[in-house]
């Protein structure tokens, strides 16, 4: 697992951390097919998603994670390693979601963030606005899923500068 090349842990990170143009690895996370079939069962439950014997005569040739499973098992990545453990003030939302390629059983997911943007909030002086191009590759290299995601992040207190 490749660590996050942040000058600084979660726990300690603010708004000024998040430079532009930096590049994240933030390491990897591998799916099953019982963890495919289960989220789907109770979230997305198209065939393709659930039913091996059915998969096997879709499009995809077998089973495949639902795109919504692939985002949380990029979140929690994302939120575990990325995210600040003390300043992160929610997210207004992500721009761009595609999964250009489906995700399989046995896949290992690598996490990568690129900070596209990261600038004072013109209305209050104590957070930013940081925004991420998320991206996961399988083991083959292929991505599977990308997303701009947009976070709100406390600055540093003037007492820890």
């Amino acid at each position: 697992m490749t660590l996050p090349s942040f000058a600084v842990p979660p726990h300690e990170r603010y708004f000024e951390d998040y430079t532009p143009g930096d590049v994240h690895e933030l390491g990897a996370i591998t799916i099953t097919e019982a963890e495919i079939v289960e989220f789907a069962k109770q979230f997305d439950p198209q065939y393709f998603h659930i039913d091996p014997q059915k998969a096997v005569h879709s499009r995809f040739g077998g089973i495949i994670a639902s795109g919504w499973h692939t985002a949380a098992l990029i979140m929690r990545v994302y939120v575990d390693r990325y995210l600040s453990h003390v300043a992160s003030m929610a997210s207004p939302g992500v721009d761009d979601l595609r999964w250009p390629n489906p995700v399989r059983p046995g896949d290992t997911l690598r996490v990568r963030v690129t900070v596209v943007e990261a600038r004072p909030s013109r209305t209050k002086p104590d957070r930013g606005i940081v925004r991420g191009k998320i991206e996961a590759f399988n083991q083959k290299d292929e991505l599977v899923i990308s997303m701009v995601g947009i976070s709100i992040i406390g600055r540093r207190p003037q007492s820890q500068v």
